[in-house]
C-alpha cells in the first residue's frame, strides 16, 4: 500500500480487498508504478487494447462508491501478500464491499 503514500493527487480507493486508481484523478505521473510490489499498477499503453477500457470503466466505478485512502496503514497490508504476488485470476476473489479508506 506504499503507492497510496506517494500519489501526489490521491487518486486511490478502497475496496475490501483491492485498491483502484480514479481515472479522472490520476495525473499519469507514474510514481505509484515503482512503489506497487505486486507490479498491478500499468500505464494504459502496457494494457492490451481491447482490456483498456474495460479496466477505466472498473476502476472510475469503483472510485466513485468507495473511499479515498491516501496512507498507508500496517495493519491493513496483507500478511499474505507475498503469497499472492503472481497468482492468476485473483479477481476471482474480488468483492464490491467497500473498504475503510482513511
Amino acid at each position: 500500500m506504499d503507492c497510496v503514500e506517494v500519489c501526489p493527487v490521491d487518486c486511490f480507493y478502497e475496496g475490501e480487498n483491492m485498491l483502484v486508481i480514479s481515472p479522472a484523478e490520476c495525473i499519469d505521473c507514474g510514481v505509484c508504478q515503482p512503489e506497487c510490489p505486486a507490479k498491478a499498477i500499468l500505464p494504459e499503453k502496457k494494457v492490451e487494447q481491447n482490456d483498456r477500457q474495460y479496466w477505466i470503466d472498473f476502476n472510475a466505478k469503483y472510485a466513485e462508491v468507495w473511499p479515498n485512502i491516501t496512507k498507508r496503514r500496517q495493519d491493513d497490508v496483507p500478511k499474505d501478500a507475498k503469497e499472492w504476488d503472481g497468482v492468476e485470476n485473483k479477481m476471482k476473489h474480488f468483492s464490491e464491499a467497500p473498504g475503510k479508506g482513511d
